[in-house]
């Protein structure tokens, strides 16, 4: 897994995914509880956006380097080696 110390760049990408993700799931949250409703199809599309914020952080972990558009695809999609739990 990267890290700050020795992939401050990657590490930086890191936490950029993971605090979008973050900042657009409390907007989610905070229009839902203002609008006391959502619409399906928003609600989808907000929701494949944090995931896709999600995905990039797990599937980057160990990325050193720029990655692609080709690969921004591959790395947005959900992830195949973790499991959900809870």
């Amino acid at each position: 897994m990267i890290n700050l110390q020795n992939n401050p760049k990657e590490w930086a990408t890191l936490m950029y995914e993971l605090e979008d993700a973050k900042e657009h799931l409390e907007d989610l949250i905070n229009t839902m509880n203002s609008q006391e409703n959502i619409d399906e199809v928003n609600y989808e599309i907000n929701l494949g956006h944090i995931f896709a914020h999600l995905n990039r952080a797990w599937n980057s972990r160990n990325t050193i380097g720029e990655y692609t558009d080709k690969t921004r695809s591959i790395i947005s999609a959900f992830p195949k080696d973790i499991e959900p739990c809870g």
